[in-house]
């Protein structure tokens, strides 16, 4: 009992690690990018081309002053920046990371994943669901007009967006006949990456994700030239960080859930990495494998963002439920009806 909990608590360690470390990174990256983008010249100053400008940005809202308006119902003001951010960090815990690690002194390999849960998508869109609170607490309890306008805006676009991320994936579980998330990407190894037998799931799942995590063109909740700055604009120093950081975590678990449903996870179509790792080396390359597919999918995040205007708060609920719902029940029916007829 006691070697499988330390096993439980450094591959929990080692995951929120990486994960925190890609998302301070991804920032970075946001800011290197835009300047690319831009033809100009981005963060360069701390450290060796700025690669420890994330760094001194901690540092900044570490230091910076914990303005507490006499408005403010503090207790809700105070949490909402933790339940923004703590679904994101609790959802990574079933997306399988690798196959398995042969430790050297074990007698059994270790999962590459935190908790393997046959249920797996359903815990994911059971927590994740919980960071649309967050949004609405810090725009109520901030009792003014922006913040709670920006909240409104998100309940809505993000419960819609719910809907369409649920019924898009349904196609993939009926193909792959489980819920797990494991499952689905060794199914991937075996035949094929699910993106290229089921392109409308995933063209719906990619966009409905951009709504999710509230991503340029999607970003009404926040909305800068409409809000201010929406939920967020009463918080400073730490507070602010934490929605900034919940929302870098959010799009890291997005892309993670991307490749492990629609590009083979942590598999290659060749071996060794279409099997379940039987060596250290092997076991490590897949995590790396997984790590530099959603590093790609962050990639198109950040491309998307300084590409594409904002859209009209009614064409985006429009494009949900005018377009995507049906589209996804379609799916469903077609798709339901191909594998009924392949299994006779």
């Amino acid at each position: 009992m006691i070697p499988f909990l330390l096993i439980n608590l450094v591959k929990i360690a080692c995951v929120i690690g990486v994960m925190l470390t890609v998302v301070a990174y991804t920032v970075l990256a946001e800011r290197k990018v835009c300047a690319w983008m831009q033809d100009r010249i981005g963060p360069n100053r701390v450290g060796p081309m700025g690669l420890l400008q994330p760094l001194a940005d901690g540092l900044k809202f570490v230091f910076k002053e914990d303005v507490l308006s006499h408005h403010v119902n503090k207790v809700y003001f105070t949490l909402a920046p933790m339940i923004a951010l703590v679904p994101a960090l609790i959802t990574i815990a079933v997306v399988p990371w690798g196959s398995q690690l042969m430790i050297p002194g074990l007698a059994e390999p270790v999962k590459g994943v935190i908790a393997d849960l046959n249920v797996g998508i359903l815990f994911v869109f059971a927590i994740s669901s919980l960071g649309v609170y967050g949004i609405v607490l810090a725009g109520w309890s901030s009792n003014s007009k922006y913040p709670f306008l920006g909240s409104i805006r998100s309940s809505a676009q993000m419960i819609s967006y719910e809907v369409c991320l649920g019924l898009s994936v349904v196609p993939v579980f009926m193909q792959v006949g489980s819920l797990n998330l494991s499952q689905v990407v060794e199914y991937q190894a075996h035949h094929v990456w699910l993106g290229l037998c089921q392109p409308l799931s995933f063209f719906i799942f990619v966009v409905s994700a951009f709504a999710e995590t509230n991503r340029l063109p999607f970003d009404l909740p926040e909305a800068e030239q409409e809000l201010v700055g929406g939920y967020h604009t009463e918080y400073s120093s730490m507070k602010f960080a934490m929605f900034f950081m919940g929302e870098y975590a959010a799009m890291f678990v997005a892309s993670a859930l991307m490749v492990t449903l629609f590009f083979g996870g942590w598999s290659l179509p060749f071996a060794p990495f279409n099997v379940p790792a039987q060596t250290l080396g092997v076991g490590l390359a897949h995590i790396g494998i997984f790590l530099v597919k959603v590093c790609g999918f962050l990639f198109f995040y950040i491309w998307v963002r300084w590409t594409i205007p904002r859209f009209r708060y009614d064409q985006l609920m429009a494009l949900g439920w005018k377009l995507f719902i049906p589209l996804t029940l379609l799916n469903i029916l077609i798709s339901g009806v191909v594998l009924t007829l392949m299994s006779k």
